[in-house]
């Protein structure tokens, strides 16, 4: 999972595999969710350690973080989510907002998906 995260700061950076990204942690972050369906979209704030539910999977939020002096820039999340009732993850990992498909939740009804940290 770090290795994923760490592989992509470099690919979105353009960076060196040896050079890293500073990187600030927000409060938390907005997720949005699809329930592919009935074509119903949210969007859920939520702060780290928190959980919301969509549908029938609840999001929890362990961490968000962006580019260091850049609130408006990539988002990277650490979001564990899980089917109600259900204690094992349908995933667990970071989810990055400018590529959503390099580490995607595999669901066959539902898609979640970060789009940004908040800081406030």
């Amino acid at each position: 999972m770090l290795r994923s995260l760490s592989l992509a700061l470099c690919l979105l950076a353009g960076a060196a595999p040896a050079q890293s990204v500073a990187t600030s942690n927000g409060t938390g972050a907005v997720m949005r969710g699809l329930d592919k369906l009935t074509g119903r979209a949210s969007d859920l704030e939520l702060r780290s350690g928190e959980t919301a539910s969509f549908g029938r999977i609840e999001i929890a939020l362990q961490e968000c973080r962006y580019p260091e002096g850049d609130e408006a820039g990539d988002a990277f999340a650490f979001v564990t989510v899980r089917e109600a009732g259900n204690p094992d993850p349908v995933f667990r990992g970071w989810m990055i907002a400018s590529s959503p498909a390099l580490n995607a939740m595999e669901h066959q009804r539902y898609d979640v998906w970060a789009l940004r940290c908040t800081t406030s």
